[in-house]
């Protein structure tokens, strides 16, 4: 009691703190469910799987997580590194526009590049012309669809993840350490790599675990290009095999690595830490010489040509193209429009009202490290399970409930399945950490006074929360519903294994038209969602402005 006496908060009631123990169990059932499904299952299979299957899928996603790895963190430590201690030309646009890829999800780069880089396309077209052959026989890339080219994409795509907490620690660095290191005799260089690169070690390490997260989640990209890892061994498994245990017992194994990158994540951020709360003098840029200055451009500039520039040209030239040429948005596609809207509109509303709950009931152990906190971790641990992982585990108690549903009521069909809620509860459960973080973070920013005058003039806490903290949650609340709203329209995994009949998104739709090699409505498809990834970038670039200046 005392410790909330000290934080100037009061306990919430038994109804909200029990609401917020059923979500948090919520998200935590589609695990239990998936370890109860590989467990009862023949162990037959995996004796099979362990044979024929997992070496191969496991050696690859280890080869594909080493290689993203590898790779987003120079381009984003080094694209961070450059944008905050030099200046160059461009270092301003430079700045925001280093966040663009996170706008393209991979499996639209990837569905993008394979046309744009087939030995027949116009850059490998144009780098013959130029070289003076007449015949891809005669001169050819690499083929993109080999492992190399799932880590180009994905390395090239998932960067920002890096280069946005690697960006954030340089700026809180200061000046002096940096000056200290010089006047000991360091070389700019050696400054960077002594000094600034272990101080901001914890920042890459989130980053990094994030990246490889979403490398994990990924189904479109990897499928795409040939690459067979753990995550396309289960949607095989469990769609082409129709064997849903030996899916549940690759996705227990690959939920392993799921866990050694959360402890990772969590390890980094525990490791944070500020010296002092007097602020002080951040890093000066220096200005570079011209040819160094342009070299910085072109290496910063790079990745965004390659995973935001090249790829919306590209995806914008076709749907030109298809307009051009007056044919339009065919009534599939308008239909598949509706549903991505409607989908990600349910699953903005339940998110954000589940993630209110969840904070509400949590909000008086923002500074006591009460036992309550813990329905919030357990919130967030949706994020971290793949999407395919996420489906398995939802099929077996969803098809349950069903079948009670129909012997209750005497419902025929699959009530849930098949109107679509266990889609909407997948899609829930993964992105409902962007919700509670963002309404934690905005309540932590209302003094404990407001509530206490609040409930002196003898408002009720349900009172209380809509007259004084909903609007001051307003903008909290309007940045975690978009962010998930679009999210959900660029959810592939889960919405491939989930969906009912008959209902596509976007996403599948695109995963349709390149599985059969048509590219012309695809490009239309993944156009929308790079238009509606485009609005968070946006904010999201504002907000590092806006904190760079202040």
């Amino acid at each position: 009691m005392f410790s909330y006496l000290r934080s100037g908060l009061r306990p919430v009631g038994p109804v909200w703190q029990g609401a917020s123990w059923l979500i948090a169990l919520g998200v935590l059932a589609p695990i239990a469910s998936l370890a109860w499904l590989a467990l009862g299952a023949d162990f037959s299979h995996w004796q099979d799987l362990v044979r024929y299957v997992l070496p191969d899928a496991a050696a690859n996603t280890a080869w594909l997580l080493g290689g993203v790895g590898l790779l987003v963190l120079i381009v984003g430590t080094g694209c961070a590194w450059l944008v905050t201690a030099y200046d160059f030309p461009g270092r301003r646009w430079l700045h925001w526009a280093l966040l663009l890829p996170l706008a393209m999800p991979a499996y639209i780069v990837a569905f993008a590049y394979l046309d744009l880089l087939h030995p027949i396309g116009p850059v490998q077209g144009a780098l013959r012309w130029l070289l003076g052959y007449d015949s891809p026989r005669q001169w050819r890339l690499p083929d993109l669809r080999s492992m190399g080219g799932a880590i180009f994409v994905l390395g090239f795509t998932l960067y920002p993840y890096v280069y946005m907490t690697a960006r954030a620690m340089f700026m809180t660095q200061p000046a002096h350490l940096m000056e200290a290191a010089r006047s000991l005799g360091e070389t700019r260089w050696g400054a960077f790599c002594r000094v600034a690169l272990p101080m901001a070690r914890p920042a890459l390490v989130v980053g990094l675990s994030l990246a490889l997260l979403e490398t994990l989640n990924d189904i479109g990209a990897s499928e795409f290009l040939g690459v067979h890892t753990l995550t396309v061994s289960i949607y095989t498994t469990w769609v082409t095999r129709s064997d849903l245990a030996g899916a549940a017992q690759i996705a227990c194994s690959m939920l392993l690595a799921v866990v050694a990158l959360v402890w990772l994540e969590r390890q980094g951020r525990s490791r944070q830490r500020f010296g002092s709360a007097q602020r002080m003098r951040a890093i000066a840029s220096h200005r570079l010489p011209a040819r160094t200055a342009w070299l910085a451009t072109l290496f910063c500039s790079v990745p965004v040509l390659i995973g935001f520039a090249a790829p919306a040209a590209y995806l914008a030239w076709e749907s030109a193209k298809r307009f051009a040429h007056g044919t339009g948005i065919s009534a599939g596609l308008w239909s598949s429009l509706l549903n991505t809207l409607g989908l990600a509109l349910g699953v903005t509303v339940i998110a954000v009202a589940a993630g209110l709950v969840v904070a509400w009931a949590t909000r008086t152990s923002v500074s006591t490290r009460a036992p309550s906190r813990w329905q919030a971790q357990l919130a967030a641990l949706g994020y971290a399970v793949p999407g395919t992982v996420l489906a398995i585990g939802l099929l077996t108690p969803a098809l349950a409930l069903d079948a009670g549903l129909a012997r209750l009521f005497g419902a025929e069909g699959l009530p849930l399945m098949g109107q679509g809620v266990v889609l909407v509860v997948a899609c829930v459960i993964r992105f409902l950490v962007m919700p509670v973080g963002g309404i934690e973070a905005g309540l932590v920013r209302i003094p404990p006074t407001l509530e206490q005058a609040s409930r002196l003039l003898g408002e009720s806490r349900l009172g209380t929360l809509r007259r004084v903290h909903l609007p001051l949650l307003r903008p909290a609340m309007a940045t975690s519903a978009m962010l998930v709203f679009v999210d959900a329209m660029k959810e592939l995994p889960a919405t491939l294994l989930l969906r009912p009949a008959d209902f596509d998104t976007l996403a599948t739709w695109l995963y349709a038209e390149a599985a059969r090699g048509t590219y012309e409505e695809g490009a239309i498809a993944a156009l929308c969602i790079v238009v509606a990834g485009l609005v968070p970038v946006m904010l999201l670039a504002r907000t590092q402005l806006s904190e760079k200046n202040n």
